[in-house]
């Protein structure tokens, strides 16, 4: 009887061990030392650090927080799975020791929140409900970015992020697969980046390099960043229910033959916010290479604080666009194209895309834009300007004024008008709705029938910083 009572206990014994083994909740590291490790911190965080081979096939636990110790990638041929409502920090640090989330050429991450439970990207030193540091705070962190496949007017599918080292081949994007898949982000929010990686260069919020239409990216939040809200290095993906608010360089920016969509894109700026949208066609090497940057942009809202400095959207070296259906608040200055002429050929000249029908300006509504708030008396040459190349002293040459003419012109020939939508960086959801006049919607848009980013509820609300409240 003796005998059998102390087997029992040794097994009782053995099955509590067995039971505390299995309930343990520390991630272990791989065993191939070499691999990026997930360890747990003082404060029962999981440290993800990089050592070279990336995350791996890994998902991120609503149930725990996660610290990013600088640069860690989603390789080629990895998938990165997020939790709906996971919180996941960066570590301050500048330079080489910056800390963001990289999804290389190749790499999936499915990211996919709920407006109960959004993902949360944001600086080490905050919390879930964004109170750990002042709602305006900037570059506190690196940010996150997506590398894919697709064309841009590059001379080389193989270019290097700005942001990540040019010796680091998983910073490469480009390549030839429009419909390329990257993954999905939706529902999610990153706040507080854009740390400084050397020579004044900072990360954006959200960088898409070559991100292909196969990508879902959908309801996003950017707050606070300390350069570019969301900026496309070519690619052709499609972007809906965006939200940019205090940033501190451009909202929207595009480049390198961005030739994707948006809809119901929303900025909110702050004092020192530069562009709405600073839109470039390529780079300086290929400034006329194709796929053209003319991404199709309906149902936009862009509201700038009054008093500031900040330009509506600005296009050039050959930057085409078609921004339809939309609304443009408070801003100092209109709308900037630029005017080059080269022995006649204006080449890398967003006035000649213009021309060859690649801008469209249609169907917008401005208000309080460069001072224009009367829809009666419009002065449009202060809403559509022209801009020139600059002499050795900084200043614009001349332009033709037949060619200010036509530009100014097609404001009003255009169907934008000057009205007052009734809109607020604090209320976006207009009070004065701005449904008559709509453009056309080409095929894979929401055929709404309202201007700029809302009809009669806030999207955002319950799920951003912005809008905690629904």
């Amino acid at each position: 009887m003796k005998r059998n009572l102390l087997k029992f206990t040794a097994i009782a014994i053995l099955g509590a061990i067995i039971t505390l083994s299995s309930c343990k909740t520390d991630p272990i590291e791989p065993v191939d030392k070499d691999a990026t490790t997930f360890v747990k911190d003082a404060n029962g965080n999981i440290v993800v650090t990089d050592k070279g081979k990336g995350t791996g096939n890994y998902t991120f636990k609503e149930s725990e927080v996660y610290v990013l110790n600088g640069l860690v990638f989603v390789n080629d041929g990895q998938t990165l799975t997020i939790e709906p409502g996971t919180l996941i920090k960066g570590k301050p640090g500048t330079g080489e020791s910056a800390s963001a989330l990289v999804v290389a050429r190749g790499g999936k991450i499915m990211a996919e929140g709920t407006s109960e439970k959004p993902i949360i990207f944001t600086a080490e030193a905050d919390n879930r409900e964004g109170t750990g540091v002042s709602a305006d705070a900037r570059g506190l962190w690196g940010g996150v970015i997506m590398l894919g496949k697709a064309t841009t007017n590059n001379l080389t599918t193989d270019k290097a992020i700005e942001g990540i080292s040019t010796s680091e081949a998983r910073g490469l994007y480009g390549g030839n697969d429009d419909t390329d898949n990257s993954g999905t982000l939706k529902y999610v929010s990153i706040r507080h980046g854009g740390t400084d990686i050397g020579e004044g260069n900072e990360i954006n919020g959200l960088t898409l390099g070559a991100v292909g239409s196969g990508t879902t990216i959908d309801y996003i939040e950017v707050i606070a960043n300390n350069d570019d809200g969301i900026e496309f290095f070519g690619g052709s993906v499609f972007v809906k229910h965006a939200l940019i608010v205090k940033c501190k360089d451009d909202s929207y920016d595009y480049d390198q033959g961005f030739h994707g969509k948006g809809q119901f894109w929303l900025t909110t700026q702050d004092t020192d916010s530069d562009r709405g949208g600073e839109h470039d066609g390529g780079p300086k090497d290929n400034e006329t290479g194709t796929p053209y940057a003319k991404p199709e942009i309906y149902n936009a809202t862009y509201i700038s604080v009054e008093g500031g400095e900040s330009k509506t959207f600005t296009l050039r070296d050959n930057a085409g666009v078609t921004y339809a259906n939309s609304i443009f608040v408070n801003f100092d200055k209109g709308v900037d194209i630029e005017y080059l002429e080269d022995g006649g050929t204006m080449a890398g000249c967003s006035y000649k895309m213009w021309e060859d029908g690649y801008v469209h300006v249609q169907n917008n509504v401005f208000y309080n834009v460069a001072g224009q708030t009367d829809g009666s008396n419009v002065d449009a040459s202060v809403l559509f300007k022209v801009s020139t190349a600059k002499d050795a002293e900084g200043n614009h040459l001349p332009c033709p004024q037949n060619i200010k003419d036509a530009w100014t012109l097609a404001f009003a020939g255009n169907t934008n008008k000057v009205a007052n939508p009734g809109v607020t960086a604090n209320n976006p959801v207009p009070t004065n709705a701005q449904t008559d006049d709509m453009a056309t919607y080409p095929s894979g848009f929401e055929n709404v029938s309202y201007k700029g980013a809302f009809g009669t509820t806030n999207w955002a609300a319950g799920w951003t910083l912005t809008f905690p409240s629904k």
